[in-house]
């Protein structure tokens, strides 16, 4: 017991990595003893608020599957992805914990998630779940030769079962991981590719690097897909024992290289990007059908968000007339709301009411706490520091105007720009877009800072920081308390 304990008397993260296990494997009897949904995660990449038409319609891209999942259950208009960048984004949606409390830098060559952290996978994993992971990762893994074991990945994380890539279809080297090794060595040389007419990251853009011998770029969205469907339908329901499944299907597209097959190409009123996402909803769509073709949809709740906003120009929605965040202002890496407020979908058959919507503010964060109560499971204190469930939205039970959870507070994609969100008011301490957004006030004639209304101005229009002086000393307050916490849910440490 001593060597478990610090000086002073407190508690080893180790420890406490062990209680909770313990703590879990108590739930597993109790969840046994109870009907547990399946639970299905679908995270789709650089897809912006404004993109789908069941959350915006004048969109020029045709997405009957994301409509009829909307449908079907609960649209969130206000869902925050904890960063605006992929690496950063998953980190927060896998840990319930804000990226801005570690390096997400680091990923390349290490994993952001530390081995006795506890994650969505390991929680529900905890209490009986099957747990697959499939498709882009991008939390790095602990990288000796690609001939070797990849330590740090998903394998390691919670899930019984990977397989996809390390990141993006435009970061090399480019190869598929199946459990903790690579399916085939990246031995080869793919060149730098760039489509003309878009800017240098658009189009069917990707890295020069290595590659596994054999694979093609463009098969990497469909081959997910069909892992998926694989999945579920090995599953079968509650073949497996009774034990429920947690699928993570995390897409690479519409991320560039834009690259839809040919059933897609010129089907959209947005270009390339449009007819790619075309070709993602496609593909949402064979996950659904197999859901309901294994027998699991009535008894499932899918998730489908975005990870953050997309690459998408003023001169593109010039160009095409469509606006892919929908309104708002920027686009990914920025701390304006076109990088991180999301287009984020709940059904779940007889708990979430059809047809739905919510105004509610929550964070990918939230996912934790949530499938935690679902569970009936007390998490850690330790665990999920920034998760707050919203359970009682799904079911219908939370007063609108009494909110779920207290502040979101990202890091922009220049990690130097912080933003916070507390009610209808936004505070960014900074001046510009934080991110890949070039627009904006900057200089010494300027606020040194940004307050918005975003109630009144969701498109970010009229900065209040001069204006407002005792609410930007109010939100500065709070998000400097929140920096320099270890947490913000109650009883978190």
């Amino acid at each position: 017991m001593k060597e478990m304990m610090l000086k002073g008397g407190a508690w080893s993260r180790s420890a406490l990595g062990l209680l909770g296990l313990v703590l879990l494997s108590l739930s597993v009897v109790m969840a046994k003893e109870r009907e547990l949904p399946h639970i299905v995660v679908i995270l789709v990449d650089d897809l912006g608020y404004g993109d789908p038409e069941c959350f915006n319609p004048d969109s020029k891209i045709p997405t009957p599957h994301m409509n009829r999942l909307a449908a079907q259950g609960m649209r969130f208009t206000d869902a925050h992805a904890p960063g605006p960048l992929c690496h950063a984004s998953r980190y927060g949606l896998m840990t319930g914990r804000y990226p801005f409390r570690t390096d997400v830098s680091r990923w390349p060559k290490e994993p952001l998630i530390d081995e006795d952290q506890m994650t969505i996978a390991s929680m529900l994993s905890g209490v009986g779940y099957k747990t697959t992971m499939v498709g882009k990762w991008h939390l790095g893994f602990r990288e000796k030769g690609y001939d070797k074991v990849l330590p740090g990945g998903p394998a390691d994380r919670g899930f019984d079962r990977f397989f996809g890539m390390r990141a993006s279809t435009d970061i090399p080297p480019y190869f598929y991981i199946e459990g903790d090794r690579a399916v085939r060595e990246p031995t080869e040389t793919i060149a730098a590719n760039a489509s003309d007419g878009w800017s240098p990251i658009q189009g069917e853009f990707w890295r020069k690097g290595r590659i596994a011998k054999g694979l093609s770029l463009a098969e990497a969205l469909p081959r997910f897909t069909d892992e998926a469907v694989k999945v579920i339908g090995e599953h079968g329901g509650r073949k497996h024992g009774g034990d429920p499944l947690f699928l993570y299907l995390a897409y690479t597209g519409p991320h560039t290289p834009w690259l839809p097959s040919e059933d897609f190409v010129g089907k959209s009123g947005a270009g390339m990007y449009g007819d790619f996402t075309m070709m993602v909803d496609a593909e949402i769509g064979r996950v659904l059908e197999a859901l309901a073709h294994a027998g699991m949809r009535d008894d499932t709740l899918v998730v489908l968000t975005s990870d953050n906003g997309p690459v998408w120009y003023e001169r593109d929605v010039e160009r095409f007339g469509h606006d892919s965040v929908g309104g708002l202002r920027g686009m990914k890496g920025d701390a304006w709301e076109g990088g991180h407020r999301m287009p984020f979908i709940v059904s779940w058959p007889g708990h979430v009411t059809a047809a739905s919507t919510s105004d509610q503010l929550i964070c990918f964060t939230d996912l934790m706490a949530t499938f935690a109560e679902i569970c009936e499971v007390d998490l850690p204190h330790h665990a999920a520091p920034d998760s707050f469930s919203f359970l009682s939205v799904l079911k219908g039970e939370q007063p609108a105007g009494q909110a779920v959870r207290g502040p979101v507070v990202m890091q922009a994609g220049n990690r130097k720009t912080m933003m916070i969100r507390s009610g209808d008011w936004k505070l960014i301490d900074a001046q510009g877009s934080g991110g890949f957004s070039k627009s904006g006030e900057t200089g010494p004639s300027y606020p040194e800072g940004q307050l918005y209304n975003l109630r009144k101005d969701p498109a970010e229009k009229e900065n209040l920081f001069n204006d407002k002086p005792a609410k930007v000393e109010e939100l500065t307050k709070k998000l400097r308390e929140i920096e320099g916490s270890r947490g913000t849910r109650p009883g978190s440490s």
